[in-house]
């Protein structure tokens, strides 16, 4: 196994950005583009066991490895660390496809009143779920992003890049807009060629 420190912060950066990912696709109850469906959830819960899946293996093959760099303790807790929000996550999105199956099965009860407080309480439910998920998969992504930059961390050279900003630096004066440019003398612009 290749366990460099940048091989190693590469992969917990791959896996955060994984966890953004899911996190995209989270569904947006009131949004018609992304409101919640079963399917929807169920894919994406099946997709976060795959994520956790690989957690596993990720800290299974660097913890079994003989040869490990002084790095890799840092990675293998990391790593771990993120199996619990990630957890959390596919847990939260458990509730929501649960309340969605309810909602499904009620659907031809929506006009009575006592179906109508028990889907209004669904609905709260599969929002709240959906902010938990949405914590969960931050808190997991941000520690993982985290973890790679103590890894490996940047370059002095990318450090300075950050550090400056676009909207620091002074903005380059214009003209005023009721004076005209002045034409630089005919004898100028001949001796300057």
């Amino acid at each position: 196994m290749n366990n460099t420190p940048i091989s190693d912060a590469l992969a917990l950066r791959a896996t955060a950005s994984a966890f953004d990912a899911q996190r995209g696709k989270l569904p947006v109850p009131g949004d018609p583009h992304r409101s919640p469906d079963s399917v929807g959830v169920a894919r994406q819960i099946s997709e976060l066991g795959n994520l956790i899946a690989d957690l596993g293996d990720d800290v299974l093959f660097r913890a079994a490895d003989r040869d490990q760099e002084a790095h890799t303790a840092r990675v293998i807790t990391s790593f771990a660390a993120a199996v619990g929000p990630a957890g959390e996550a596919a847990s939260a999105l458990g509730a929501v496809a649960h309340q969605l199956s309810f909602l499904d099965q009620t659907e031809h009860l929506r006009d009575q009143p006592d179906a109508q407080d028990a889907r209004e309480a669904a609905a709260r439910v599969t929002e709240d779920a959906l902010n938990m998920a949405n914590t969960a998969l931050r808190e997991a992504a941000d520690s993982l992003h985290a973890a790679s930059a103590t890894v490996l961390p940047p370059s002095v050279r990318l450090q300075a890049a950050r550090s400056r900003s676009t909207t620091a630096a002074p903005a380059p004066a214009s003209p005023p807009a009721t004076a005209p440019a002045a034409a630089a003398p005919a004898d100028r612009i001949a001796r300057s060629r």
